[in-house]
Formats: structure tokens, C-alpha cells, sequence
């Protein structure tokens, strides 16, 4: 067998063993072993169990001490929007629209979209998520979209293509020669790329999305839509959806923090799933962090990160946020009716199901990955980092991983039986490159905005005139309920 820290023979092996970890299989039963083995024999899981018999050749991988888990699935990523990473710390949700898409997003060139999509990439196997939605919604052209895949296809990782273009009208770039041509072309569909529509429902009673939600039907595309978002998108598109049969089982509804009753009643009858970005909801005013709500209607969870641009890019701290503020509303609820919570409704091992096992439904994958099953796809994790205090003892594993460790203590990754992190560093990562085509996309932002508008997109001041009632340029519809009537 090669020794772990041997990270070529390792990564060359045919197959690998994870040996005396304790397992979190995220099973049905979520079903927890100490001191045993998870062996991958090419791209699969082969066996769980202790002291498990391997083919010779295989590749031993001492996880003692450690936490073996499914790798981590994020259902809603701006991927593109990396490049700018940490720019935007001290936005509200109005300044994001504002920058992010009046002042940066529409000078973003496809090869811009190809250095944020190719570094996120990175970032997101190194922190152990393996699946990836790529919520990309400045694909102003299919030159964009075509570097978007060229990027995702090159870093080693599962992904998902969530295709959107938040400068147009879903119902013109969907129902356009070009994106029919590329979705034929490039979206072969597999269980390593998959394909969204990503697009907002603006409650305009015309309804003009109803041309987009045609086109996805048509081709078969899941859609995945920013729903519940404060300003911007509420009941009216979730009545609207529904009323005209496109709420489905595979339809992704992302924050879904300010919605009533009635539409977490339709998400839960028609067997939708939710993406909860905690961070983002508490920072840029969405709503309350909405996995308090969605409990209480069982609308199936799953977790996201949002975008770099303003947060942390890994499950560990969308876990950490999204317990945090759940736990906080049933305080709050408690105390505003003079009572105390005796016993917590939501635990660890709750938000670990959805960074895993939760991402992995809401897309579909449920029968493929989320779990260390035999025969499912070895997408593995293994947190251990001996050279850090924090990491033992290890005596509640969920909590551990919830709120103790960090993307620091991820020690190896495997996505479809590769090993593309071991011993706490990327394998073949070319990280030169991602830094080059970021460090050309910052010099033509920053040139192209000019040095007084840049630092001022840091230290956001944006005059009142600069503020949108609606985010969404391409049309004028607003609502009372939402935006001011001008």
C-alpha cells in the first residue's frame, strides 16, 4: 500500500482506503461508524466497514482521529463572480445590484467569466465540495456561457451549469437560436455536468418568464430561482409559477426567506427544495435566514454559499450560519411569548444532511452521491488536521464538523474516485494560471471603471439616484408589496 503522504502514488492508485476514521455515512439512518474503513475502488464506493480487505495495489490513507463524510454539495454559487473575491464585504443587497451588475458585471468579458468560474472551481474542491451549482447569471453572450463550461470542465470537480443572464429578459436569451445551439453543443448532461435555467420570476401578472419556463420544459432543464428576496421577487412569481403548472419536484427555489404561508404551502405540495445561503440572508437583507420557515412547511433544504464576492466560499461556515441564526429565531419566537426552549429543533447532524445529502436531492443526484454508500459515486471528504489543537478530541462528530472545524482541516478530497486534495493541497492544481486570468480581469475592471469608481464600490455611498426600484433592468415592472411605484 502507498504511504499517505506519498500524494502521487496516492492520486496513481487504482484504488484507496480511508482507514480508522470515524464515518459519517449520511445514509437514510445517518448511521455513524468509529475506527472504521471506507474503501474507493475507481469511481465508486466499494465498502464501508471496519478493518475491511483491499486489492492489492491499493492506497492506504490513515484517517485516524479524523471525520470521513460524503463530499459537500452547494446548490447556489455565482461562480463568476470570484474574481472578485472579498470586493463587496460592506454591501447591502441594493449596492450589489448596483455594482455587481450596473458598474462591474456588464464589463465582464467571457475570459472574466472563465477566471472566476476556474479559481471558484479550486476554492470549492479545496474547501471539500465536490458539487457545485454554477448560478451563472452574467452570460451576456454564448461566448460567456461557452468559457463558463470551458472553466468548469477544466478544474476536476462536479458541477452543475445553472445558465441565466441577469442583463436580459429570461423570455429573449432562453427562446434564442444561440442558446438553443449552445445547450445542444455543450450540455451533454452527466452526472459530473449538469444543466439548469437560472432565472427570477419578477410577479409581473403578464408573466413574461412563462416563455422561459417553456423552453425548460422543452428541453427538460431544471430551473433554479432566487424566490423569497426582499425587493426583488415574492408571492406574486410563486402564484404565478404555480397557477401555470411550473412549480416541479426538480425546481430549486433559492433564499426563499420573505415568502407567506401560501407559498411555502405550494413549494411543499408540488416537492420543490429550497437553497438556504444563511450568511448571505443575515449580511444583505434577503430576509431572515429562512431554514426556520421551511422546517416548519417540510420543504426539503439544501445549502449554498452565495458568491465570494462577499462571504466565505465553503459549506463549513454556510453550516455554521445557517444553525446560528435557525437556533436564534426559535429563541427569539420563544421569548416573544414569555417561554424558553428546553430542547433545540434544529441539531448538527440536521444542517450536515443538508450540506450533503440535501444538496445532492435538490439536484437530482441523490441516487449518485451525498452519501458513503456502496455503489454511489466516491465523492469523500476526510477533515483531520493533526497539527491543529482544535481537531481532537473528536467526541460529537456532527458538532465537530459544524462548529469546530474549517476548510483548513479539510486533509483529502476525492470527486468520482480522484483524489484532487490530499495532505491539505490541491493535486494538480494550476493555481499560477487562476491567478493570472484573475489578475487580468481585476486590471480591466479597475481600468475600465476608473480608479475613483473602484475604491468607491469597497466603500459603497451610492446616491439615491443610482438606486433601483427593481434590480431587474431588463423590465419596468415594480410592485408595491416590494419597490415604490414611480
Amino acid at each position: 500500500m502507498a504511504h499517505s503522504t506519498d500524494t502521487r502514488a496516492v492520486a496513481d492508485a487504482p484504488a484507496v482506503v480511508f482507514r480508522g476514521g470515524t464515518v459519517l455515512t449520511m445514509d437514510e439512518g445517518r448511521t455513524v461508524l468509529e475506527g472504521a474503513d471506507v474503501l474507493v475502488v475507481g469511481e465508486q464506493i466499494a465498502a464501508v466497514g471496519p478493518q475491511l480487505d483491499v486489492p492489492e495495489g491499493t492506497a492506504e490513507i490513515d484517517a485516524t482521529g479524523g471525520i470521513v463524510m460524503p463530499g459537500m454539495v452547494d446548490t447556489h454559487r455565482h461562480m463568476w463572480q470570484t474574481a472578485l473575491r472579498g470586493y463587496g464585504a460592506d454591501w447591502t443587497l441594493t449596492q450589489y445590484f448596483v455594482w455587481n451588475y450596473l458598474e462591474h458585471g456588464k464589463h465582464f468579458r467571457p475570459q472574466d467569466i472563465y477566471a472566476g468560474n476556474l479559481l471558484s472551481g479550486l476554492e470549492a474542491l479545496e474547501a471539500g465540495v465536490t458539487t457545485s451549482v454554477d448560478w451563472s447569471h452574467n452570460l451576456q453572450t454564448v461566448d460567456h456561457a461557452e468559457a463558463a463550461v470551458d472553466a468548469l470542465e477544466e478544474v476536476p470537480g462536479r458541477f452543475v451549469l445553472a445558465y441565466g443572464n441577469i442583463q436580459a429578459g429570461p423570455w429573449e436569451w432562453a427562446t434564442s437560436p444561440d442558446f438553443r445551439s449552445f445547450v445542444e453543443r455543450r450540455m451533454k448532461r452527466t452526472d459530473m455536468l449538469g444543466f439548469q435555467m437560472a432565472f427570477d420570476v419578477t410577479g409581473d401578472p403578464a408573466f413574461p418568464e412563462k416563455a422561459a419556463f417553456e423552453v425548460a420544459r422543452d428541453l427538460g432543464a431544471p430551473v433554479t430561482t432566487h424566490a423569497g428576496v426582499w425587493g426583488a421577487t415574492n408571492d406574486d412569481g410563486i402564484r404565478l409559477m404555480h397557477d401555470h403548472g411550473f412549480m416541479t419536484p426538480e425546481t430549486v427555489y433559492v433564499h426563499a426567506a420573505t415568502l407567506s404561508e401560501d407559498s411555502y404551502q405550494r413549494i411543499a405540495a408540488t416537492g420543490g427544495h429550497a437553497s438556504v445561503s444563511a450568511e448571505s440572508e443575515a449580511s444583505c437583507g434577503q430576509g431572515y435566514p429562512s431554514s426556520w420557515a421551511l422546517r416548519k412547511y417540510g420543504v426539503p433544504i439544501s445549502l449554498s454559499v452565495d458568491t465570494s464576492v462577499w462571504w466565505s466560499g465553503d459549506a463549513f461556515s454556510a453550516m455554521r450560519s445557517t444553525l446560528s441564526s435557525d437556533r436564534t429565531r426559535e429563541h427569539h419566537e420563544a421569548h416573544a411569548k414569555d417561554e424558553t426552549v428546553t430542547h433545540i429543533g434544529l441539531r448538527a447532524a440536521d444542517v450536515v444532511g443538508w450540506a450533503t445529502r440535501g444538496g445532492a436531492e435538490a439536484l437530482g443526484l441523490g441516487d449518485v452521491v451525498g452519501s458513503l454508500e456502496i455503489g454511489k459515486k466516491a465523492d469523500v471528504v476526510l477533515v483531520k488536521n493533526d497539527d491543529s489543537p482544535v481537531m481532537f478530541p473528536v467526541l460529537n462528530p456532527y458538532g465537530h464538523v459544524v462548529f469546530q472545524a474549517q476548510r483548513g482541516d479539510v486533509h483529502t478530497v476525492l470527486v468520482n474516485g480522484r483524489v484532487v486534495k490530499h495532505e491539505h493541497r490541491l493535486v494538480d492544481a494550476d493555481l499560477a494560471k487562476a491567478r493570472a486570468a484573475v489578475d487580468d480581469t481585476i486590471q480591466h475592471l479597475r481600468s475600465t471603471l476608473g480608479e475613483e469608481e473602484w475604491l468607491a464600490g469597497m466603500s459603497p455611498d451610492i446616491p439615491e439616484s443610482k438606486v433601483l426600484d427593481n434590480p431587474y433592468t431588463y423590465t419596468d415592472y415594480a410592485d408595491s408589496s416590494t419597490h415604490h411605484h414611480r
